[in-house]
């Protein structure tokens, strides 16, 4: 199971390589996890992904994941990677259907590929794209959209990250630190 706490997909794809910041974890390792992604994400169902899949689709977080930091630290984006999203993007979205009362999406890889990186267009070029927040916890590297009403929101979600950052600071602050 994959967790999405990042606000958008094109964001909760580019968590999937967790803790950049120290050792990285990759939990796209197989063909199989990539189609379980897509699936969960709500992006297609039963995606065929091989080996070639796994590799554009880690290539499309990574292309997302310099462009969302870049939105963060209000750098340049690298033209390269803007090129790189607009090729993909360029491609059909995924087709929404009505079954059962609930939407489904239905497409190939290449159409669930275009779907996250229209995503990351819409939210870069945005108003959004300056409420990209990387999570305050040292060990969570989570990009999020933050849509909290004063723009303030400091970790990805208050249920792991927000809840362990406040123990941690009330544990020193009981212990004779200063952290307030």
């Amino acid at each position: 199971m994959f967790t999405f706490l990042s606000g958008r997909p094109c964001l909760d794809l580019t968590t999937t390589l967790q803790v950049r910041h120290r050792e990285p974890v990759e939990t796209l390792r197989t063909p199989h996890d990539a189609r379980d992604w897509i699936e969960q994400a709500g992006l297609a169902e039963r995606v065929a992904v091989d080996d070639a899949g796994l590799v554009r689709l880690r290539e499309l977080r990574e292309v997302i994941h310099r462009l969302a930091r870049a939105a963060l630290t209000a750098a340049p984006s690298d033209p390269a990677d803007v090129r790189r999203l607009n090729e993909v993007a360029a491609h059909p979205p995924t087709v929404p259907c009505l079954a059962d009362g609930t939407v489904r999406h239905r497409g190939d890889l290449d159409q669930a590929l275009s779907t996250l990186a229209r995503d990351a267009i819409d939210l870069l070029a945005g108003p959004q794209a300056c409420r990209v927040r990387e999570c305050a916890h040292p060990d969570c590297s989570r990009l999020f959209l933050d849509v909290s009403h004063a723009g303030r929101r400091r970790w990805c979600g208050m249920a792991a990250c927000g809840n362990k950052s406040k123990s941690a600071a009330y544990r020193r602050r009981v212990r004779g630190g200063t952290d307030r």
